[in-house]
This record gives C-alpha cells, structure tokens and sequence, in this order.
C-alpha cells in the first residue's frame, strides 16, 4: 500500500497575492487536480462512497512564486472519517509539506468493504497533519436561514455570479471558485473589528489562513447569483474562527459553508504575532451578540 503522486505543477506569479505567496484558492485548484488525477488511477468515484461531506484543510507552510509543487494522494480508513481521501502537497525542493486536504465520505458498511478492496492499493495511514485540529470533523449544518443568520448578527461580505470559467467537469461551481469567493469576502469580517486595511498596511501586516473546513450543501450551477454571510464564532491570543455562508440568492437555498482559522502576519518576519486587545475585545462582544 502507498500513496500516489497525483500532482506535478508549480506556482504561478498570478497565483499569489499581496502577501506575495500562494492563495488559498489556489491551493484548492491544486488539489482539485489531485483529487481528478486519484479517480483516474484508482477508478474511485462517488457512485462507490456517496457523496463527499467535507474537504478540510490546513496550511502547513507558505509556497512563494516559482514553487515547484507536487502531491501524493491516498485512501485511508484510520482516520476521523469511515473513508478519506487524503491529498498532501508538498515543496517539491525541500519535501517540506505545504497543506493537506482531507476529504471526508461516509459509503455503506456494503460499500465500505468493496472500497476497501478497490483501493488496496493506494492506501496508507491517516498522516497527523492533515488531522483536523480547530473545527469538528463531521459537517457544518446546511439547514440554516438567511433571515436566521442576518438575525443573528451575521454579515453581507461578497456577491458573485458561477461563470463558465468557474465550473468543473460537473457544471457546477469548483472549489476553487467557492474558495475565492469565501477569501474575497474574509477582509470585510476583518474590518469589522478593527483590523483595517490601513491599519495592515501601517504595521506590514497581512491577513492568512490555518485550516478552513468546506461543508458542500447542494451545487450552484452556470448562472447562479451567490450571496455570502458570515458571522464571528471564536478568538484566541493569536486565532480567530469565522463561518461563512453561501446562498443562491435568488433560491436562498445553502450552497457552502466554509469555517476558518485565521491570524496575523508579520510579513517581514513571516510569523505570527498577537490579535490586538481591542480587536479581541470586539470579536467576544460579537459572538456574544
């Protein structure tokens, strides 16, 4: 039993942003690829597992422009989930892992056995850094409301409408466009409580993610107007957690959830440095409500 090498690529300088490494969307395109490439050697599909419930993943590393990347994929059937496909990327010059992503099935106990045979040989263990380790590994729940969260206290962060430069072999929304869309409307939540832009710029701070955990509810198709909302659900010194929502609009029916990990960078030192006291303040009087 081993993984298999299911990416070969490199990283593009319109891939990065202005923390001058790799997006997080980008990330997700990635594995996509990886995850297409795994189907394709192993013949797995969701006919067999049913279908995906969550993808989680952490960041384990920055990848700058000129990154030579590979990833191996593999099943395993240790982990916090009955079947996983693990996707894990690494800096193909320093074989230092840059992220995981971990995707979550739940097949029949029928299913289970024949998968477990069908991919006996891309199995391995469940590696610790792709273990989910800020957020519960089983779904978000997709049964909520517009007009509950509004109510609640969450916010409009993003509008977008599913080009056909966004969709994948289904015809419906990527990953990678639902990752875009979540990150594009992250900084408005950051704003909110005071870590403003001028305020980043000020310091040579910049904003970035730790682990991310995508719960998929039903598919937005070509055409589909999308509305986000998100909302505070936790701090500590250094970390923050937030939830999005994305919506058909026009439906209002759940599309995503995506819940973050997020803090501070220093971007000359590359580390991590403390939320504000004012900041944590607000973001505990938010959750609070």
């Amino acid at each position: 039993m081993s993984a298999l090498e299911t990416l070969k690529s490199f990283v593009n300088t319109w891939e990065c942003d202005e923390n001058d490494h790799l997006n997080v969307q980008f990330y997700l395109a990635k594995f996509e690829e990886a995850d297409r490439q795994f189907r394709s050697l192993t013949g797995f599909s969701e006919a067999h597992a049913g279908p995906r419930r969550v993808r989680h993943i952490r960041y384990h590393g920055e990848l700058f422009a000129g990154a030579l990347v590979n990833v191996t994929s593999h099943a395993a059937f240790d982990g916090p989930y009955m079947l996983a496909i693990v996707h894990v990327m690494r800096d193909t010059s320093t074989g230092r892992i840059s992220a995981t992503a971990l995707d979550g099935y739940a097949p029949s106990e029928r299913a289970l056995k024949d998968l477990r045979k069908r991919l006996s040989e891309a199995g391995d263990a469940m590696p610790a850094e792709a273990a989910p380790r800020s957020f519960e590994p089983g779904p978000a729940a997709l049964d909520v409301k517009q007009a509950d969260l509004v109510a609640s206290g969450a916010i409009p962060v993003h509008r977008a409408t599913v080009l056909p430069r966004d969709c994948g072999l289904d015809s419906a929304a990527d990953d990678r466009f639902l990752l875009s869309c979540f990150s594009d409307g992250a900084p408005h939540l950051w704003e909110r409580v005071g870590l403003t832009r001028p305020w980043l710029e000020k310091k040579d701070y910049g904003r970035i993610a730790l682990e991310m955990k995508l719960t998929s509810g039903l598919p937005a198709r070509l055409g589909t107007s999308l509305l986000v909302l998100s909302c505070l659900t936790g701090v500590g010194d250094k970390t923050f957690t937030f939830r999005h929502h994305m919506f058909d609009s026009a439906a209002g029916r759940l599309v995503a959830t995506l819940d973050a990990t997020s803090m501070i960078m220093d971007l000359e030192t590359r580390k991590p440095v403390p939320l504000p006291a004012a900041a944590r303040k607000e973001i505990e009087t938010l959750i609070a409500g």
